[in-house]
This record gives structure tokens, C-alpha cells and sequence, in this order.
């Protein structure tokens, strides 16, 4: 049986060109199988305190799970989803009513809150959770994909058709979130589980990234690395920052190594393509 290894993970974050601070957070634990990233919001040093927060409740509720050895890829009958994305929705919830409630006590940070991005690799699922918007992206073979649905005032300006995509580009409406953790006592997630290949290469990033960079040009920068993650989070910045920077950025970028699959699940599928199945 082949040993599991770690995911192959590069995380990069830098302020942009204009904030004099970065108020995002990131976490990865290639090992376990999880990154985590929040992009802040708040006067003063607030959004930093949130995303704080949403990443060290997020991480600290998932990797004793995560590193204990439960079986958390099996499904729950009565949700259709994974212990492994039951649990992230419940550590998710859990980050939100830290931050309500050191909203609440310090008026320091009133009114502060965070988005956040998830992933979760358990067994051959991947489990995502967000709020905000804050993307998740995959890439498999050539086909690259957003995975994550924004909860902002734009999108749902284009799912109501009052604006085009290409419109859209050129909206003044880009920064407004409508579903952020910490803003409300009960804020829900989006959670979706999706089965993983092996070498699928996921993006996390934070909108200071996709606000000035188009998607094809991130395809290509990531499609062109794909051996070398880290230059590609390089890459990735530099173009965001050359192309204004209004914001910070961040991203985290995974790749799935065959290895770190369950054995037969991989070895199967990479059968079955090699026959044409």
C-alpha cells in the first residue's frame, strides 16, 4: 500500500500597492490536508483581528480530527455530506461567533469581519467552505474553474442579469460583500464536496487578486508552473501588484500528489482513463 504524502502547498500574501497593512490571514497544514484563507475587513487593524481569528478557530477545530486518524470521508446519511465537511461547517460557524462576539466586547473592532475560503482533503473528496468572496478555483488537465459562488452585491447583480460579466469588469460595486463571518450572530457557509484527482491544483486567493488579474491569465501562469508552485504564488502577486495592487493580496495554491490519495482510489481511475473508460 502506498504511504500518503503531504500535499504540495505554496502560500504567499503582500499588502498591494496601496494598504499600508495586510489584513489577510493564511494557514495550511499540507500534512492534514487543509488551507485556510480570510481576507479582513474593519477600521483600524479590525479586518486583521478577524481574519485572525477565522483562521486560528478554523485550523484548531479541524486538525485534531484531521490528524487522529477518524474516519471523516464517510457520508452522513441525512446531509448527503462528509464528516469531514460537517465538521468544517461547524468549526466555520464556530469562527463567526468568535468574531461576532469580540465585535461586540471591544469597540475597537466594532463591526469587523472577515471572508474566508476552505479546503479540506479527506480520502478522494475535497470539502469547500466560504463566505464572502473569497475564490477557490481548481485546475484538472487544461480545464481551469471557479468552484466557489461570491456572496457580493456584484454577483448578484449578474445572476439577476441586471449586468453582464463584461460589464461587470467595470462595476464600482466590486468590494461589497453581502454574506461576511462576524457581521451577524449566525452567518451561514457555503459548503460543496467534489471528488479530487491526482495533480488537480487547487487556488485559494483572496478578490485583491482576482480584482486585477483575468482569470485566463491566471490559468495560464498556474498551467505554466505547475512544477513549481511557488513561483507560480510569486507570479501571481507580481501581475496583481504591476496591474495596480488596490488591495492586498493573497493565495495559497495546492497540488494533489497521486500519493497522497487513498491507494486504490487513484490507481483505479488511473486505470480507467488509460482504457479509455
Amino acid at each position: 500500500m502506498t504511504e500518503r504524502v503531504p500535499l504540495d502547498c505554496a502560500t504567499l500574501s503582500h499588502p498591494g500597492m496601496v494598504r499600508s497593512h495586510n489584513e489577510d490571514s493564511v494557514f495550511v497544514d499540507a500534512d492534514a490536508g487543509i488551507a485556510v484563507l480570510a481576507d479582513g475587513m474593519g477600521g483600524y487593524n479590525a479586518g486583521e483581528v478577524a481574519s485572525g481569528i477565522a483562521i486560528n478557530v478554523i485550523s484548531n477545530g479541524m486538525l485534531p480530527d484531521l490528524r487522529s486518524g477518524r474516519e471523516l470521508s464517510k457520508v452522513d446519511v441525512t446531509s448527503g455530506l462528509t464528516h469531514a465537511a460537517l465538521l468544517l461547517q461547524r468549526q466555520i460557524a464556530s469562527a463567526n461567533k468568535g468574531i461576532y462576539e469580540a465585535a461586540q466586547a471591544r469597540p475597537e473592532c466594532a463591526g469587523m469581519g472577515t471572508t474566508v475560503v476552505t479546503v479540506v482533503f479527506c480520502g478522494n473528496r475535497v470539502s469547500i467552505g466560504h463566505i464572502g468572496d473569497s475564490r477557490c478555483y481548481r485546475m484538472r488537465g487544461e480545464k481551469f474553474e471557479q468552484l466557489t459562488h461570491d456572496h457580493s452585491l456584484l454577483q448578484e447583480q449578474i445572476d439577476s442579469g441586471q449586468l453582464t460579466p463584461e460589464q461587470a469588469k467595470y462595476s464600482l460595486n466590486k468590494n461589497l460583500v453581502t454574506r461576511a463571518l462576524g457581521i451577524e450572530a449566525i452567518v451561514p457557509a457555503d459548503i460543496v464536496e467534489y471528488r479530487v484527482d491526482a495533480n488537480d491544483i487547487y487556488l485559494l486567493n483572496s478578490d485583491g487578486l482576482t480584482d486585477m488579474v483575468e482569470p485566463d491569465v491566471i490559468q495560464t501562469i498556474i498551467d505554466d508552473k505547475r512544477s513549481d508552485l511557488a513561483e507560480a504564488a510569486a507570479e501571481l502577486i507580481d501581475i496583481a501588484n504591476q496591474n495596480g495592487g488596490r488591495d492586498n493580496i493573497s493565495v495559497v495554491l495546492v497540488r494533489v500528489p497521486p500519493e497522497f490519495l487513498p491507494a486504490a482510489g487513484w490507481a483505479q481511475r488511473w486505470l480507467a482513463k488509460k482504457k479509455g473508460n
